[in-house]
């Protein structure tokens, strides 16, 4: 494997944004040590920087940094170590982990909650969903706020936006309940190329069969998601958690009567919205007009 000039290589390159860890972020503690176990395994091999990097296929200004906890090692870095230096596995049982380091704390803490769910209800007012989003537009969202995202902090949002997707092909599979507001789903966003296989995305998604995706359409003179999204998970032992804008003051909440007011206005805005089967059908034909 070529190694590019300059210390960068090109599986994974240490100037590719998204990788380097966030010192604010309590993860870059669990980074730091997996570097070192790391630097200890190429010393015990008796192995220089210079020498480990030809053997892997990496440069050094990268090896640099993941042993000293300054970088995340992706996948395929950590899979290449283990095959060089002979650790049976051991180093590439870490891949988990470094993959969910990457992504921001907030991120990290609702990708749990959503793992667990058996169910999923939401409510998505504004903008398209996040867990409806493909990559391209969500890069054009991420890179649309204000003040500005740096490149890498965009690169680790839109990883962690990706990665939350596995709910959908996840076992057993969960209930996943969406109302999408018609505006929403004809602003285009990233130009008509991109706003098209976002379209197209939502309707792939929309004919999954545990999936219920309704559009509310721009006629619906009020219903009460009016206030903001609304979101409500419940999981396996019995327990659910929810939040929105336009209750409690957007806090998450577990408590059950909380729950039962939320739920009471995702049920109404259902009714409110087209069925699913209609709603697919509005998605074809707003795919027709672009």
């Amino acid at each position: 494997m070529d190694v590019v000039r300059g210390g960068d290589e090109r599986n994974g390159g240490a100037d590719e944004p998204g990788w380097d860890v966030d010192p604010e972020d309590e993860i870059s503690a669990v980074v730091e040590v997996v570097g070192h176990q790391l630097k200890l395994r190429r010393e015990a091999a008796g192995l220089r920087v210079a020498e480990f990097g030809e053997a892997i296929g990496y440069g050094e200004d990268l090896i640099r940094k993941i042993e000293r906890g300054a970088r995340i090692p992706r996948p395929e870095y950590l899979d290449k170590v283990d095959e060089v230096l002979g650790a049976g596995g051991l180093v590439s049982a870490m891949k988990k982990e470094m993959r969910e380091a990457r992504y921001p704390k907030k991120v990290r803490e609702l990708a749990k909650l959503e793992e667990r769910a058996v169910e999923v209800a939401v409510y998505a007012s504004h903008g398209v969903h996040g867990l409806l989003q493909n990559e391209e537009h969500a890069r054009v969202v991420f890179r649309a706020r204000q003040p500005a995202y740096s490149q890498d902090e965009v690169e680790r949002y839109v990883a962690a936006r990706m990665a939350r997707r596995s709910i959908f092909d996840r076992e057993p599979v969960p209930t996943l309940s969406f109302v999408q507001e018609e505006a929403a789903l004809r602003r285009p966003i990233g130009g008509t190329m991109v706003w098209r296989r976002q379209l197209e995305h939502l309707s792939e998604v929309g004919q999954l069969p545990h999936v219920t995706l309704q559009v509310m359409p721009i006629d619906c003179e009020a219903h009460p998601g009016l206030d903001g999204d609304i979101e409500v998970l419940k999981f396996g032992d019995g327990t659910a958690v929810g939040r929105s804008e336009g209750a409690f003051n957007g806090r998450p909440v577990s408590d059950p009567k909380q729950l039962r007011i939320l739920e009471l206005r995702f049920g109404i805005i259902r009714a409110e919205a087209l069925t699913p089967r209609a709603s697919q059908a509005f998605i074809e034909r707003v795919l027709g007009e672009t």
